[in-house]
């Protein structure tokens, strides 16, 4: 998530105004609450997008993601009016928050107005469309979602992420020849990631190549010993060398 990038286009005329988003971000680290109450205050007190900006942070920090993206969506309309050039930044945030709690159509629209305004960055604008991707493939629109992801590898080709989705949904759609070529590129840049390897298991496993898929399963348990992606890793394992169930009489 692009949380704390392009933070105040008018710090350098207002630094107090950048002292005080600064201090008011600090405090969520120790005290969201706390810093949330400082947010909406300064919010009563004009304190515009800044204000919005610091107390959406607040809220994803206290897992509260509908007033998160709300207080997003409302820090855009205001850098819209105000003409700042962050309206873009704040609707990314936004449909970060819903993807985070879950809301993937509101994920999509808020997807939609960031990349509708120019003035995302081409590096934000390669994440925004990764991130719409991840929303359409949950909503089932994998036609979407390709488009977005095929854009995304263009725009960001040094993440890893994005060759690891564009791999996974060219797996889910059929598509092995691209699926091999995408994690391949996804291992050379990330060689250490586990969800790299449990991918690469997967489409080695379903181009029938039990072998590749065990090894690459092995990486992903090892390099993920105790987390989700390690455990996933092991019951493929499992599933790899179990014996066959019994044959069933006539």
């Amino acid at each position: 998530m692009m949380i704390l990038a392009a933070l105040l286009v008018q710090s350098a005329a207002n630094p107090g105004l950048e002292t005080r988003f600064n201090a008011c971000v600090n405090l969520i680290a120790t005290d969201a609450a706390a810093a949330q109450a400082d947010a909406e205050k300064w919010r009563q007190e004009n304190g515009g997008a800044p204000a919005l900006h610091c107390l959406g942070l607040a809220f994803v920090a206290q897992d509260r993601f509908g007033p998160a993206i709300k207080t997003f969506e409302q820090a855009a309309r205001q850098a819209a009016i105000n003409r700042d050039g962050r309206a873009a930044f704040f609707y990314v945030q936004a449909g970060n928050a819903a993807l985070a709690g879950d809301d993937p159509s509101q994920a999509r629209q808020m997807f939609d107005a960031a990349l509708a305004i120019p003035s995302l960055s081409t590096a934000q604008q390669g994440e925004a469309h990764l991130d719409r991707a991840r929303a359409l493939v949950v909503l089932n629109d994998l036609a979407g979602a390709r488009g977005d992801l095929d854009a995304a590898v263009k725009l960001v080709p040094a993440d890893p992420m994005a060759w690891l989705l564009s791999a996974t949904l060219a797996r889910r759609m059929g598509d092995l020849p691209r699926a091999e070529s995408d994690i391949g590129t996804a291992i050379q840049k990330a060689p250490d990631d586990a969800a790299v390897a449990y991918e690469a298991g997967n489409i080695a496993y379903s181009m029938q190549a039990p072998k590749a898929a065990q090894a690459a399963w092995e990486r992903a348990a090892t390099a993920d010993a105790s987390g989700p992606i390690g455990e996933n890793a092991r019951r493929a394992l499992q599933s790899l060398t179990a014996p066959p169930a019994p044959a069933t009489a006539p």
